[in-house]
């Protein structure tokens, strides 16, 4: 099995697919690698160190015409989806539920394709969620980002000129980004406070020393109106905060204006909030207001992680960050790719975990029912298999 890494093109975009470390590995196992010229110095990654660990460095149109399978970060772009013929296998991040053009130009080039964001939350597919392994850095890299922007420090510190008190930091949504999230601002001394439509992340969040918001839940009664039959059906419509696949629901608008409620005062007093909430394949859910804006503390920042999905905050406009009524709006996008190195190296464990599961050195498995590959296996021989 011959494996290409491309050097990445997006803007901004600092990672790379494989490391030298994991090159090595791979071909410890047979397979054989073939890297674009240039791919891994973003990442801090030399072509002398890919080719030290036996890796062939090749101009882009070697790598392709080389390759069975092609590994990205980002999806590929239309110029490049033009250079790959039939048969080629391609692996990256996919968002295929956002990108329906771009699925459809793959599978008329016939292009076999999986999607890193597909992979199930299951036990047995840890070691393969590239989701959670960015995340779980971009919650650290959005805290240091509103550090640095807030006009105080986090701490309780006492100094001979008096006492300075901690900051009050806010976390919508207590994923794997927000659970770093909260980790890190503990660490650095700062008094926490997270919310999520999920219940059963209460438990997670006070774990790691925040105080959970939580949402009561609105369900019907059986004596709201006489005569009335509450099936099993109606009260699971009226069960907003479960998950499905380890990720949040898109909730009701009731549900949304009882959370707004219920963190309004946690909002104003906060100096750095911090949202991470996405439902997949959607725009991401409208959390802050521009008025809820115009209620916050002057100075204070608001970190918005799902600004390239349409942002948490009325306000954030991508990868700017704007002063708007006193307050901050961070915007940025790609906080992974902002710790290029380490994102590179979990991402390459992960893909290599991924690889190793869906074939040998001499093949692909193409094990169609098999969980994983169902769930990622996107298109197969042109054929669109997950929409």
């Amino acid at each position: 099995m011959k494996i290409g890494v491309l050097k990445e093109t997006k803007a901004n975009e600092r990672r790379v697919a494989l490391t030298p470390v994991v090159v090595k590995s791979l071909i410890s196992k047979g397979y054989k690698i073939f890297v674009e010229k240039g791919a891994g110095m973003a990442s801090a990654f030399s072509d002398e160190s890919y080719s030290e660990a036996g890796a062939q460095l090749n101009s882009l149109s070697e790598v392709i015409s080389n390759s069975e399978i092609l590994l990205g970060i980002n999806p590929p772009e239309y110029d490049l989806i033009k250079r790959l013929n039939e048969g080629k296998v391609w692996i990256s991040l996919l968002y295929h539920k956002s990108n329906i053009d771009l699925i459809k130009k793959m599978s008329e080039r016939k292009i076999s394709t999986f999607s890193m964001d597909a992979i199930p939350r299951i036990s047995r597919a840890q070691n393969m969620d590239v989701l959670s392994s960015q995340a779980n850095l971009g919650g650290y890299k959005a805290v240091i980002l509103g550090a640095n922007e807030l006009g105080k420090i986090f701490p309780l510190m006492m100094t001979a000129a008096g006492t300075i008190t901690p900051a009050r930091v806010l976390i919508f949504g207590v994923g794997v980004a927000g659970l770093q999230a909260i980790a890190t601002a503990k660490r650095l001394g700062a008094v926490v406070e997270a919310t999520d439509v999920r219940p059963e992340t209460k438990e997670q969040a006070e774990s790691l020393g925040a105080k959970f918001i939580q949402v009561e839940e609105s369900k019907p009664q059986t004596n709201q109106i006489k005569d009335t039959i509450i099936t099993p059906e109606a009260l699971k419509k009226f069960d907003e905060s479960k998950s499905e696949g380890g990720y949040a629901k898109e909730v009701s608008e009731d549900y949304k204006q009882r959370q707004k409620e219920a963190v309004n005062t946690s909002l104003r007093q906060a100096d750095l909030v911090i949202t991470t909430a996405l439902v997949p394949g959607k725009k991401a859910p409208l959390l802050i207001t521009e008025e809820q804006v115009k209620q916050m503390k002057l100075g204070s920042v608001i970190v918005d992680m799902a600004a390239e999905q349409g942002g948490n905050c009325e306000l954030t406009k991508t990868n700017e960050i704007l002063e708007i009524h006193g307050v901050k709006i961070i915007g940025k996008t790609n906080l992974p790719g902002e710790l290029a190195t380490v994102a590179s190296e979990l991402y390459a464990k992960n893909i290599s975990a991924f690889i190793s599961h869906l074939s040998t050195s001499v093949g692909f498995k193409w094990e169609m029912e098999e969980e994983i590959t169902k769930a990622t296996l996107i298109i197969k021989d042109g054929k669109i298999l997950n929409n």
